[in-house]
C-alpha cells in the first residue's frame, strides 16, 4: 500500500497577501489559483521549490471561529517544518526579505535549525537534516 499526505491547511487572512509572502519571500511556488464560484472562495496551493512532498492549502478564514486560528494554528508551537538542502543559504536569504527569525540557528543532534514566522505568527523551523537523518534515506 502506498498513501501520501498531498495537502496541509493553513487558514490566512487574505489570499493574495499569503500568496505574496509564500511566493516572494520563502521563494515557494504557486501550484493552483483557481476561483471556486459556487462557493466564493479559492483553491490555492503553494510549495517549496522542486518539492514533491506535502503542498499547503492555503484557506482564508470565512467564519469567525476560523479567524481566531489564523497565526495560532498549533497553540504556539512550531508547526511546520521547511527542510532544505542548503541552511545558511536560506536562512541569509530569508533575513534579507524580511522574515522573522525568533530563534537563532543552532546544530542539534539532528541536524542546523532556526524557528521563524510566517507573517501571520504561525512558528516554523528551517532546518537542514544531516545525511544521516532517516528522513534523508526516504
Amino acid at each position: 500500500m502506498k498513501q501520501n499526505i498531498i495537502h496541509i491547511t493553513l487558514v490566512v487572512k487574505d489570499y493574495d497577501e499569503a500568496i505574496d509572502f509564500y511566493v516572494n519571500k520563502l521563494r515557494f511556488e504557486l501550484i493552483e489559483d483557481t476561483y471556486q464560484p459556487e462557493q466564493d472562495k479559492r483553491w490555492v496551493v503553494v510549495a517549496p521549490p522542486n518539492s514533491h512532498g506535502a503542498t499547503l492549502l492555503l484557506a482564508k478564514a470565512s467564519k469567525s471561529e476560523q479567524v481566531d486560528f489564523v497565526g495560532n494554528q498549533a497553540g504556539g508551537r512550531v508547526f511546520l517544518f521547511l527542510n532544505t538542502d542548503d541552511f545558511w543559504r536560506d536562512y541569509e536569504y530569508m533575513n534579507s526579505v524580511g522574515v522573522k527569525f525568533i530563534r537563532e540557528p543552532s546544530k542539534q543532534d539532528y541536524g542546523t535549525v532556526a524557528v521563524f514566522e510566517d507573517l501571520y505568527g504561525n512558528r516554523w523551523d528551517l532546518l537542514q537534516l544531516n545525511s544521516d537523518h532517516p528522513m534523508v534515506k526516504r
